[in-house]
Order: C-alpha cells, then structure tokens, then sequence
C-alpha cells in the first residue's frame, strides 16, 4: 500500500472524526462514473446506519437516465446547487482538487472540516484530512475499508455501492489495476451481499437502442493509426440528437473502440454545447492520464478524460496529433 505525499492522516483517524460528528455533505467530481457515485453512496449509507445526517451533492446537475440509477440512495442525491443547509463536514470522494467539484466547491470552502477521500495523486493538499492512496484499484475500495472502522454494518446496500464502484473503475475487473487486493476486496464485498450478476447486468447489460444506434454512427467516424497503434472516433451532438440518445447512451462506445485488436490507445470524443468530451482508454502501459492532463483533464494511467472548448472538428484534429506525437 502506498499513499500519496499529500496524504496527512490515517483512514483510522478519519473514522474517528466521522464518528464524532454529526452533518455531513459528500461530493464526489463533475460528471461522476461508477466509482464517484458508488462510493458516495456506500459512505452515506454506513454514516446514516450510525444515525447521522448525510446528504450526496452531484458536482453540477445531471441527467437521472443513468446506469447507476440502480444504486441504493441514488434517488436521493441532488445538484449541489440545490442544497441550502449549513455545511459542517464536507467529505469529497474520487476528487482531490476543488476545480473538479464544479458548483460544490462553494460548500467544500464553506465547511467546517474537509476530508478527502481518493486514489488519484494530485501535487497540493486543499482539506484538514487528506487520504490518497494511488494504489488503490477505486475509491470506493479506500471507502470500504474506511466504514471498516466504523462500528456499523457492512450491509448489502454498502456493499451493492461499493462494489459498483471497484467493478466500473477496474473495467469489469479487466483493466490493468486490477489487482490481488481488488479481488480481495470483491469477494468482501458479495460475501457482504453485493450480487454481481445483478450489478452487472444493470450497468453493462442495460443499453438502450439509442445507445445501439449511436454506435453504428460511431463505428462509421472511426480514424485507424496502424503504426501508432491508437483509434479515434466521435459522436456529435447532432448525432445525439437524431437518435434520441442522452450522455449516458454514449458510455458504452469507448470500451468497443478499446476493445479492437491491434489497438493500444482509444480516443472516444462527444459532442455538447460549446464543448467536446473526451474518454481515453488503453491496453497496454501507456500513460493517458498524461495525454489527458495537457487537455486540463484526468484521471489514471489506463483510463482518463478530458473536455476541449472548441468545435468538434478542430477538438478531433487536436487529439489525432497530439496522439501521434505522444504514441511514437
């Protein structure tokens, strides 16, 4: 285990802080995946078992046609915008840096206490408590054995969200984090009523056919590297729009454009208003968490994202140069 410089307290000693208060807001990052919300959840669940008060924020509105609808507690999570109270205690998960918590960052700064739970490295430490541990496969796994030390039950709703968290941040238990404490961890998790076949099927076997078709476009975009061994395709907002899909319709497409054979790097980018999204993916031990820092974007080694300000077209030609000089 390995924890990052910035790293200034123990996850005992953030128990023991938990333990001893009593109102809690938990954030995770803006545009939040599995692991953001899974572990937001997880935590929440165990605070309230405890009886205490525990609120998850969403870094900025989004829509509710998510995959992770599936979650227990998701229903309950509204815009940070939207929230009114005072802040005593701000917990952030999955998120080291206040310009990625968008319009929670006003509640992080207002807090009494500020705790931050993550597995990505940053280079400053923003909060009084401060647990980064890279080597972590999810966040959600430094959540689990967090409420660990808490004296509540690990029970399946925790483990249902814990577990969501780890499968989604490991690909499936496919990417290269994917390790001996991960599968650890796992088997912890189901033995404490997490049902795999049920999650997955919620989250991997639940696409709709708009999803279905906004692939067919995106397989006809695609741009092949043969030498540098990357792929690059795109959807634009228009494309959204003709096949009815929403953002989370376009989850799927970067794991097919990962999965081609031949293929170290997949670039997947999606269109919006006044922006371009970008997913980064790959196989081998190329870092694209680099690639995707020099968009203002992150994420890890294997897997990372980024937005461009710009069209779609000048966003593409950026990425295919920036991925041929960085691949060669």
């Amino acid at each position: 285990m390995a924890i990052s410089a910035q790293t200034n307290t123990t996850l005992q000693s953030i128990a023991q802080a938990l333990s001893s208060r009593d109102g809690f807001v938990i954030c995770g990052h803006v545009n939040p995946d599995g692991d953001c919300v899974g572990s937001q959840l997880a935590l929440a669940n165990a605070l309230r078992a405890l009886g205490k008060t525990a609120t998850c924020v969403f870094a900025q509105d989004i829509p509710h046609e998510s995959t992770l609808t599936c979650l227990p507690g998701f229903d309950g999570i509204i815009p940070s915008a939207e929230y009114t109270g005072s802040v005593d205690t701000f917990i952030a998960v999955d998120v080291s840096d206040a310009k990625r918590m968008g319009d929670a960052a006003k509640l992080f700064e207002s807090a009494s206490l500020r705790i931050i739970i993550d597995h990505h490295e940053v280079d400053t430490r923003i909060s009084e408590l401060n647990y980064v541990e890279p080597d972590a496969a999810s966040t959600s796994m430094i959540v689990w054995q967090l409420i660990g030390y808490l004296e509540v039950e690990r029970d399946p709703d925790i483990a249902a969200c814990a577990y969501v968290g780890l499968m989604t941040d490991t690909g499936r238990f496919q990417f290269q984090n994917t390790d001996a404490r991960a599968f650890s961890a796992a088997a912890e998790m189901v033995k404490s009523g997490a049902d795999p076949a049920s999650l997955s099927t919620s989250i991997y076997q639940n696409r709709t056919r708009a999803s279905v078709s906004l692939e067919h476009i995106m397989l006809g975009n695609i741009i092949y590297d043969d030498e540098k061994e990357f792929v690059v395709s795109w959807v634009s907002r228009d494309d959204m729009e003709s096949v009815g899909a929403k953002r989370s319709d376009a989850e799927s497409l970067i794991d097919t454009l990962r999965s081609i054979r031949g293929i170290r790097v997949a670039c997947m980018l999606r269109g919006e208003d006044g922006c371009v999204r970008g997913s980064l993916r790959a196989k081998d031990a190329t870092d694209v968490a680099r690639i995707a820092r020099m968009y203002g974007g992150g994420g890890h080694v294997a897997a990372s994202g980024f937005t461009i300000h710009d069209t779609m077209d000048a966003a593409r030609n950026s990425v295919l140069a920036t991925l041929e000089k960085e691949l060669s």
